[in-house]
């Protein structure tokens, strides 16, 4: 399958160039950024052609993956499915309902195929240990600390305006929720509070009762740093694997063999994809609506 990167940051040259470049099934023909001047040097390292325009890339591909701020994703990822072309997308989909509504519709208009690269979902040993999880059933609630510390001197992240603005909620929070859901199901109510550190504390309702709550930010102190999911149930407690599995690039190369395997296949709905995609963005949006407005958010 010919690809082309959009983007070309840290995450999209460290993971997702590097993924595509070595998968034996998956050619990288192109790169663009909003930056004309990065996407060269980019597209030098992997052998491929820099593009000043996005378009002529996309009549050269067939699938993209896109590595650029939400907002400028969910437009390029529209434009991207109405010229047919297949999707591997980041988290979050879009910073608003909107935004994901527009692209799940032209997704499904287009009829190609969509993933978003919710990491952790693309982890054998997670997808594993949520199957496990799912066979065992009654539980009843997940606790999570998601606590990063971005902002310290040559973190690669650090200088992102997006992650600035919006905080763990929208960067942090797409994690949390990809493993929560499947265990616990939809939201059915949200409430949020900001904390010290632009900490946002979000406490969910699901659908079946069960309730869930999470704590997150980019700015943790630097020695207060914690990645941590638990799962309380009729049955005791799980923890969710920490770190030591399935390296990042790697996870993106299973991503690629999934959304090559629904391109050969015609296969139009995964857990993964843009359809749940929505749904992590309609969860934070709630979430957003709740901490400014204290108060509980129905969806």
């Amino acid at each position: 399958m010919r690809f082309g990167l959009l983007g070309t940051g840290h995450w999209a040259v460290e993971t997702q160039g590097a993924a595509l470049a070595a998968h034996p099934s998956a050619d990288l023909v192109g790169v663009w950024g909003r930056d004309p001047a990065k996407a060269k040097p980019v597209a030098d390292r992997f052998g491929a052609r820099a593009y000043p325009d996005v378009d002529a890339l996309l009549a050269d591909v067939d699938a993209v993956s896109v590595a650029v701020p939400p907002d400028v994703q969910a437009d390029l990822a529209e434009r991207a499915a109405r010229a047919g072309r297949h999707l591997l997308l980041d988290k979050p989909l879009a910073l608003t309902t909107t935004a994901a509504d527009a692209v799940v519709e032209a997704v499904d208009a287009a009829g190609v195929a969509a993933l978003v690269f919710f990491t952790n979902r693309f982890r054998p040993e997670i997808e594993e240990f949520l199957a496990d999880l799912r066979r065992t059933g009654d539980w009843y609630a997940c606790r999570g600390v998601m606590h990063a510390s971005i902002f310290q001197p040559g973190n690669p992240y650090g200088a992102s305006a997006w992650r600035r603005q919006h905080g763990g909620l929208w960067d942090i929070g797409p994690h949390a929720l990809s493993i929560l859901l499947p265990v616990l199901g939809d939201v059915s109510e949200v409430t949020a509070v900001d904390g010290p550190r632009e900490t946002v504390n979000v406490i969910a309702r699901h659908a079946d009762g069960a309730a869930s709550d999470l704590s997150l930010t980019l700015n943790a102190a630097p020695n207060a740093v914690a990645m941590e999911q638990v799962f309380y149930g009729e049955h005791g407690v799980a923890v969710v694997p920490g770190g030591g599995g399935t390296d990042a690039v790697r996870a993106f190369g299973n991503a690629v063999d999934r959304l090559i395997a629904m391109a050969a296949g015609g296969e139009r709905r995964d857990p993964r994809d843009v359809h749940f995609g929505r749904t992590v963005v309609r969860i934070l949006a709630a979430a957003e609506v709740a901490r400014r407005e204290r108060r509980a958010v129905a969806l």
